[in-house]
């Protein structure tokens, strides 16, 4: 799982377009292993990131839970405690 990709389900406001599309891009570039196309693979890279962004709204808009909707904020504090438990503080 390339670690640059967020969960996106659940949060409250729901995820944006944006959001997913840039998760789809995180995952084109790990498994073609492009961080930016040539151009002759840009247009089949462009397609993949468009075809992913798809699927991934269609599974978000369609996933169901029963769970409280999480807090943005509240994850991203959590998510700076493990950093500063596994770096250290910043200086």
């Amino acid at each position: 799982m390339c670690r640059n990709i967020k969960i996106l389900f659940n949060f409250d406001p729901p995820a944006t377009d944006e959001e997913i599309n840039a998760a789809a891009e995180q995952f084109v570039r790990k498994i073609s292993g492009f961080g930016k196309p040539s151009s002759v693979n840009q247009k089949a890279y462009d397609k993949a990131v468009a075809d992913v962004t798809g699927a991934a709204a269609n599974l978000l808009g369609s996933l169901v839970t029963t769970a409280k909707p999480r807090n943005r904020e509240d994850v991203a504090a959590k998510a700076h405690e493990r950093a500063i438990r596994r770096f250290g503080t910043a200086r």
